[in-house]
């Protein structure tokens, strides 16, 4: 059964933006669930998912008791992960992997280039089956020169612990428009960027009413790219400033 299971594998990143609609407008982090349960995936890397805040929990309607991550897996996805990254007095976000599948260990490294902005890599190795594959759930910086060096980071985290022909998918929001990061994730990694496989370049994906930068990615190795999605527009459009994207992949 784990073998015939494990063969394909549906996914989808997505930045949640702390569960609010775009300007903050709106809490929407139970439409967000419903359309994260209706993509029917495996695997979800999230960013910008709000641990904890104390005022929100105090002063929005319906705030989730549990932290967001939870909430969202619920009964879904068995399994999940979370990186703290930005602290403050109230709360604190980052990133999170949900999965239907066992994450036999889960390591978060703080890659923030300054204190103003903080950053991590979510490192997950999650079993499927015989297999185990190294998933990386990340959210890179603003500045051009934070995001290289979280790129650095990155890359030598992968060569180091990631076995070269070990099965492996790294996603999330690299808000890298110029794409000088999917070039170097191909040269050093080996990783295909599942839309460029598709349609020639990466997907636009902010802003999500009409997506013009190319800012969310999903990168495999070891997988072959059977379909793709981009979900923006109505109804995503009123749960995020981001595009959701979603990949099906089957395992060489």
């Amino acid at each position: 059964m784990w073998g015939i299971i494990a063969m394909k594998l549906r996914l989808a990143t997505y930045n949640i933006h702390k569960g609010f609609s775009h300007f903050n407008r709106r809490m929407m982090v139970h439409e967000l669930r419903h359309h994260l349960r209706l993509l029917n995936v495996d695997l979800v890397f999230l960013q910008e998912v709000q641990g904890e805040h104390e005022h929100h929990a105090v002063h929005v309607r319906n705030w989730p008791v549990e932290p967001q991550y939870e909430f969202l897996a619920d009964d879904v996805w068995q399994d999940y992960a979370y990186g703290r990254n930005a602290v403050y007095d109230h709360g604190h976000h980052g990133n999170a992997i949900l999965s239907r599948f066992p994450i036999t260990s889960a390591e978060n490294q703080d890659v923030s280039s300054h204190r103003f902005e903080q950053r991590g890599l979510l490192h997950c190795e999650i079993a499927l089956g015989t297999e185990k594959l190294h998933c990386l759930c990340v959210h890179f910086g603003l500045y051009e020169r934070g995001r290289r060096r979280q790129l650095s980071a990155l890359t030598e985290r992968v060569q180091r612990l990631v076995p070269p022909d070990a099965p492996l998918i790294v996603a999330g929001d690299f808000n890298d428009w110029r794409n000088s990061a999917g070039r170097r994730l191909v040269a050093d990694l080996g990783l295909r960027e599942v839309f460029r496989d598709q349609r020639g370049r990466p997907a636009r994906t902010y802003p999500s009413t009409f997506p013009l930068l190319r800012l969310d990615r999903i990168y495999a190795r070891g997988f072959d790219v059977r379909h793709a999605e981009v979900h923006h527009g109505l109804p995503w459009s009123r749960i995020s400033d981001h595009a959701a994207l979603s990949v099906e992949l089957e395992l060489r």
